[in-house]
């Protein structure tokens, strides 16, 4: 089986998050795609302004419409900070062909993560691009020669509409009781007024 791992703190989950999810799934032909929430991010500094079960359950909102989509809890149920090379091993034991999706922020980051090789050895890693920001062009295309020479292995480019927004901009208009309606899934949306998040 094909299997795609998406991850991420999704503090909130987007509408570009959701755009990537179908472009990873549609591209790599995915048989099923896990979308796995962090509980502590290794890479970033994070707030907790919604808690661990709200995050997973904007998850299932904003992402129930991706027919082979499914929220997991593997990284929430484990606790601690949550290595991407972990998460694989576990999910490894399956058998299943493994394609790990990150985005650019990421991509150009990878090499500083906890074990790259193992991830490496893992999965087929494949990311999206964040930004629609031309300048960064010559930045990726030098990661990606790094990561070929130094691991042998190179990042493939899932093609999608770039949705330029992230969840901290959001978390902040929301604060500002901004309108988040084009950005966010109106079910996510109705469920953050509900619980009163981002307050």
């Amino acid at each position: 089986m094909r299997l795609g791992i998406y991850g991420g703190t999704f503090s909130p989950p987007h509408s570009g998050h959701v755009n990537a999810a179908r472009s990873f799934a549609e591209s790599m032909k995915l048989d099923k795609l896990l979308i796995i929430p962090t509980f502590i991010p290794p890479h970033k500094e994070f707030s907790e302004e919604a808690s661990c079960e709200e995050r997973l359950e904007m998850c299932k909102l904003a992402f129930r419409d991706i027919p082979v989509a499914e929220v997991s809890d593997i990284e929430i149920k484990r606790g601690g900070k949550s290595y991407t090379y972990e998460t694989l091993e576990e999910l490894s034991k399956s058998g299943d062909d493994l394609y790990f999706l990150i985005g650019t922020d990421m991509l150009l980051s990878f090499d500083r993560w906890k074990n790259p090789e193992r991830i490496l050895d893992l999965c087929t890693l494949c990311y999206v691009r964040r930004e629609s920001d031309r300048e960064l062009d010559g930045e990726i295309a030098a990661k990606i020669s790094e990561y070929r020479e130094k691991f042998g292995r190179e990042p493939q480019k899932i093609d999608h509409t770039v949705t330029e927004i992230s969840s901290s901009e959001i978390r902040r208009l929301l604060t500002n009781d901004a309108d988040c309606a084009s950005v966010l899934p109106s079910d996510v949306l109705g469920y953050i007024k509900k619980r009163g998040l981002y307050k």
